[in-house]
């Protein structure tokens, strides 16, 4: 997922400038996100048995935004796709 360049911590943001890539002239993504198949190279651990992001309290806006299913009562088939890409079944209501 891309976000504005202006999150990155060159231009005052919180996000450090060597985690990105440029994807447009005002848009970045964090490294990885670029591959098939997509992974942030700041999230460690092993996809389903647990993970977490090095770079939580600096994360960008696109990561802050995404909630998994469920997560404060609404569902997110963005976070279907992301479990199925990993061969997860998606989370149900609680």
């Amino acid at each position: 997922m891309s976000f504005f360049w202006g999150e990155c911590q060159s231009a005052g943001g919180s996000v450090p400038d060597e985690q990105v890539i440029q994807i447009s002239p005002h848009y970045v993504a964090m490294r990885g996100t670029e591959s098939k198949p997509a992974r942030c190279t700041q999230l460690l651990g092993e996809v389903g048995c647990g993970v977490r992001c090095t770079l939580y309290e600096q994360r960008s806006s696109s990561c802050r935004e995404f909630d998994a299913s469920w997560e404060n009562g609404v569902h997110n088939p963005r976070c279907d796709e992301a479990r199925q890409a990993h061969g997860l079944p998606p989370l149900t209501p609680p």
